[in-house]
């Protein structure tokens, strides 16, 4: 069977070819245009920082005044830092600098489309819907193209309106809306996102990857891209001391492979993750991989991981069981059985998932246990598995027969404690929070991809005094691995965000909030809108706002079958997006009844969130006199991509609050729906039933961690909005605030992962 020694991975698992010793020739990237136009986007993305350009001396304070100009009409500005920087350079290097700035952020607001809208006065002069279907079909009767068509139609008593010519498509160009509409009043409202003055962009491109590479939470799917991109160019850099996400190590590890450089895996799963991003397939592993035939070099570098891992640890042949049909097909891939006399422990992997050899997995002990009523046993088991063991405890408590087995499980949590991730401690903590007696609560259930739905709560509630005593020793945990943070000093408006325990709880996006967070909502006017591009065959999507009472019955709804209401007005229905499509929904929020406002975004025919070239959410906040055209970059709030999946995109909800404001709760939701036709008619009731469990349910909030977090502080202040103090302060907050002390640790929305304990 062969033999392994201790000490690192074998030299086999480094890819042939390429010298261990191989120096990479270090390049500044500002040497590279090329790579500066494909990093500085996503330091700005993810930091909100401009990475300092370097170039000439000379006088570009004009140029610099003007970038700035610019930037604030789409909702941004510079620092003052910044455009000192920039004021000191050359006129060509500010030029340059803003162009491809510009482009930067004017895609992150949505602002790189053309939003056209199907009644060219919008919101002014929508018709009332009968009316409006009633001209389309007189203006069809006076087509000799159409007349006849519409005739046969009529005559059986149902008539298409997609067939009608003035239906679904623009009746003018962009060019003629804008020129329909007045300029925008500025308002003191409008949004001013700060670009503020990072360190050189090679060192900000490194930061980032180090930031991404050792999250302690999953990256979202933009993030794990970009992640990968960064990877592949910081591969002989500075690296992580850890990387404690599977699905990071994954995208890690393809670029260390390219490079020739040593993996990092400690589990046979991370050999799998690695074989699916080589296949451009799914590393989380939710999704099958079509694997492809790789070369013999990388052939032989999976083999050798798989073959360490197992010889190391026996024991994790057990984890093969998970996966069993997907490293059947990876074995067909590596042609495993040429390889079986010189990775014996690799042949044992594949020999498990196809039957031939058995590795009982932790789990499947573990219920043969509590099968047999033997809560202790089963406890102990856990105990070696501490991650197993959390994500068990509501079972584990609910099976207990006696206080001696509740003691057990509760004192095993206790010293296990240390050795869970901090996510885990903090979902645990969400989790128990939210199962005292239930009392006829709904269950909430969302998977990773975002899909959700409801059913009701029958377990019995986890015995009280259990809960409490297992809160407290997950309080204790996470105040002892939270640092020492100075002078805290918190934003108000960040208390109610949600703890973001996973990316995959939040879209990509400018302004956007993990899910079940709650933000304030200052504005006369709110006005939501979609785009959508097409990539290969005609799409409808379908902006629609439901309006519901405190008891969740509707009021109301606007949609293209309901294009106006006292609350506001529906843009008008655009069925194909060729060339890209948008549609609105304007809201005048004095006037709406009831305490819930619904966005969705239904596809009613065609390509998916996920098949769309492009696809975004979002809404904008005005006051009554600012008009302007039906998008006004700088009075964008939020704008959410749209990539998930199922049939019915739910971003966010906005309520009204017991003190009369409104507020926006992220939902970031996507129900399954129908595979056409979808409309808001036919979705009332499973949208009530969803919001009716949402709400009952709470979530760990920024508050949570920065109360224990004050435990340690010298000093805990809640900004005001002006002045910041002179010395290096922990401050948390919705926006980085200018004056802050250079030494100060700066936690926002961009990096609000960072706030999660390891």
């Amino acid at each position: 069977m062969g033999s392994c020694a201790a000490g690192p991975l074998p030299e086999a698992m480094r890819r042939p070819g390429r010298s261990k010793t191989r120096v990479r020739r270090f390049v500044r990237l500002w040497d590279h245009p090329g790579m500066v136009h494909r990093f500085e986007p996503l330091v700005i993305r993810h930091t909100h920082r401009l990475p300092a350009p370097c170039g000439p001396a000379g006088q570009g304070a004009v140029a610099a005044r003007q970038f700035d100009a610019i930037l604030m009409s789409v909702g941004f500005k510079l620092s003052a830092e910044a455009l000192g920087h920039l004021s000191a350079l050359s006129e060509g290097t500010v030029v340059d600098t803003a162009v491809r700035t510009l482009d930067t952020v004017r895609a992150m607001v949505g602002d790189h489309v053309q939003h056209n809208a199907y009644f060219i006065d919008f919101p002014a002069h929508v018709p009332d819907t009968l009316d409006f279907w009633t001209r389309c079909v007189s203006e069809a009767l006076t087509d000799d193209a159409s007349r006849d068509s519409v005739l046969a139609q009529l005559s059986t008593g149902v008539l298409d309106l997609l067939t009608l010519p003035a239906y679904g498509g623009y009746q003018h160009t962009y060019a003629q809306l804008l020129a329909a509409h007045d300029e925008l009043i500025a308002a003191a409202g409008d949004r001013l996102t700060v670009l503020h003055l990072g360190a050189a962009l090679d060192e900000e491109v490194s930061a980032l990857y180090l930031a991404l590479a050792g999250s302690t939470t999953p990256l979202g799917d933009e993030g794990l891209a970009d992640l990968a991109a960064l990877a592949e160019h910081c591969v002989d850099g500075p690296q992580p001391g850890e990387i404690p996400v599977r699905e990071n190590r994954a995208v890690v590890n393809r670029a260390r492979l390219e490079a020739g450089a040593g993996l990092l895996v400690d589990t046979v799963t991370d050999v799998l993750r690695l074989a699916c991003a080589l296949s451009g397939g799914d590393v989380t592993l939710l999704e099958p991989t079509r694997f492809r035939s790789p070369s013999r070099a990388v052939r032989r570098a999976l083999l050798a991981g798989l073959d360490a891992v197992v010889c190391a640890s026996p024991a994790k042949l057990a984890d093969v069981a998970a996966h069993r049909e997907a490293f059947k097909r990876l074995g067909e891939r590596l042609h495993a059985h040429e390889y079986a006399t010189r990775w014996p422990h690799a042949a044992d992997v594949f020999a498990v998932a196809r039957g031939e050899k058995e590795a009982r997995s932790l789990d499947s002990r573990v219920a043969e246990l509590l099968g047999a009523g033997d809560v202790l046993g089963a406890t102990r088991l856990l105990e070696s598995a501490p991650g197993k063991l959390f994500r068990a405890l509501d079972h584990l408590l609910r099976v207990c027969a006696t206080q001696e087995e509740r003691d057990a499980v509760v004192a095993a949590a206790e010293r296990g404690a240390p050795r869970v991730s901090g996510r885990v401690v903090l979902s645990t903590r969400e989790h128990l929070h939210n199962r005292a007696d239930p009392g006829g609560a709904r269950r909430v259930f969302i998977n990773r991809l975002g899909r959700a739905w409801v059913s009701d709560d029958t377990r019995p509630p986890v015995p009280e005094a259990e809960r409490e005593r297992l809160i407290a020793a997950l309080d204790a945990e996470t105040r002892r691995r939270l640092p020492a943070p100075g002078h805290l000093l918190i934003d108000p408006e960040v208390l109610d965000v949600a703890l973001p325990l996973s990316g995959k709880a939040t879209a990509a996006g400018l302004g956007v909030l993990p899910r079940g967070s709650l933000s304030r909502v200052d504005g006369e006017l709110l006005r939501f809108f979609v785009h959508w591009k097409q990539t290969a065959r005609s799409t409808d999507f379908d902006l629609s706002a439901l309006m519901l009472d405190a008891s969740y019955e509707t009021v109301a709804w606007l949609s293209y079958t309901a294009l106006t209401e006292l609350e506001g007005e529906h843009s008008g229905d655009i069925t194909d997006a060729a060339e890209g499509a948008s549609e609105f929904i304007n809201l005048r929020l004095g006037a709406v009844r009831g305490t819930h406002v619904v966005p969705q975004v239904y596809i009613f025919s065609g390509e998916g969130f996920e098949q769309v070239e492009e696809s975004f959410f979002g809404f904008m906040l005005r006051d009554a006199e600012q008009k302007g055209r039906p998008f006004e970059p700088r009075t964008v709030r939020m704008k959410s991509e749209l990539r998930g999946p199922g049939r019915v995109a739910m971003p966010l909800t906005f309520v009204r609050g017991d003190d009369g404001r409104w507020y926006a709760k992220w939902l970031h939701l996507y129900l399954r729906g129908t595979p056409s036709s979808n409309r808001v008619e036919g979705n009332q009731v499973s949208v009530a039933t969803l919001l009716r469990g949402l709400a009952e349910r709470e979530h760990l909030t920024v508050r949570y961690l920065t109360g224990l977090m004050a435990d340690r502080a010298t000093a805990t202040t809640l900004w005001d909005g002006a002045s910041v103090p002179e010395g290096p302060v922990t401050y948390i907050g919705l926006e980085r605030p200018e004056g802050l002390h250079p030494d100060s640790r700066v936690l926002t929305p961009e990096n609000l992962r960072d706030l999660i304990p390891g």
